[in-house]
C-alpha cells in the first residue's frame, strides 16, 4: 500500500472536512461537513467508493482516515459529556489542513 506512505495527514493532525454538496453518491455525512476534527489513524488506501457507486474502477486508491470530532462541535445543544466524540472514516480528498 504505497499510497498510505504518501498520505497527506498523520495521526494528531487537525483537519477540516470539506463543506461541499456535490451531486451524486457521497460517503460523508452532511452533519460532519465543514467540521474540524483530528486524525485518529490512517486506515489504509482503498478505491474511491464515490466512483465505484457509478461503475468506475475507483482508482487511484485514496487514503482513508479515521477522524475524531467532538460531539459538541457537531451538535451545539449536545447534552452528553464534553469529551464525547464521534469517529468517522473520511477519504483524503474530503479533508484539508485546519
Amino acid at each position: 500500500m504505497s499510497e498510505v506512505m504518501n498520505a497527506k495527514f498523520t495521526p494528531g493532525d487537525r483537519v477540516r472536512i470539506a463543506d461541499a454538496n456535490p451531486p451524486g453518491h457521497r460517503r460523508v455525512p452532511v452533519y460532519a461537513r465543514g467540521r474540524i476534527g483530528t486524525i485518529e489513524r490512517i486506515c489504509g488506501a482503498f478505491p474511491n467508493p464515490e466512483e465505484l457507486a457509478y461503475g468506475f474502477d475507483g482508482l487511484p486508491r485514496r487514503a482513508l482516515y479515521r477522524v475524531r470530532i467532538r460531539q459538541t462541535d457537531i451538535w451545539p445543544d449536545y447534552k452528553g459529556g464534553d469529551k464525547d466524540v464521534l469517529e468517522l472514516e473520511i477519504y483524503e480528498h474530503w479533508l484539508q489542513k485546519a
